[in-house]
C-alpha cells in the first residue's frame, strides 16, 4: 500500500536538516524499490527547505511508521510534525 509522508521542520532548524541530509538520503536509498517520490518542500521563496514529502510502498501503516521513526531526520528531532496517510496514485 502506498503512503504519503509529510514532514514539517521545526522553525529555525535548517542547520539540523543540512547536518543530517546525507544520512537521510542514504537511509532512503535503502528503499529505492519502494519509493514513488521523495524530496524536500520549500518556503514560498523557493529556496529555503522547510520539510519533506515521501511517497513509498509499505505493507501497512505500522511498517511505514516504524521505518520513518528511524529516519536520521526524525532521530535528530528535526520535525515539528509528521503525517502518514494512505495514498492512491491516479495520474499519470
Amino acid at each position: 500500500m502506498l503512503f504519503a509522508v509529510t514532514c514539517v521542520d521545526k522553525p529555525n532548524h535548517l542547520e539540523v536538516r543540512l547536518a543530517n541530509r546525507a544520512a537521510h538520503l542514504e537511509f532512503l536509498k535503502g528503499i529505492l524499490d519502494q519509493l514513488v517520490a521523495a524530496g524536500p518542500t520549500f518556503a514560498d521563496d523557493g529556496v529555503s527547505m522547510n520539510g519533506s514529502l515521501v511517497i513509498a510502498d509499505f505493507p501497512d501503516r505500522a511498517a511505514a511508521e516504524a521505518y520513518f521513526a528511524n529516519d536520521p531526520y526524525a532521530k535528530a528531532d528535526l520535525f515539528e510534525s509528521v503525517t502518514i496517510r494512505a495514498y492512491k496514485k491516479v495520474l499519470p
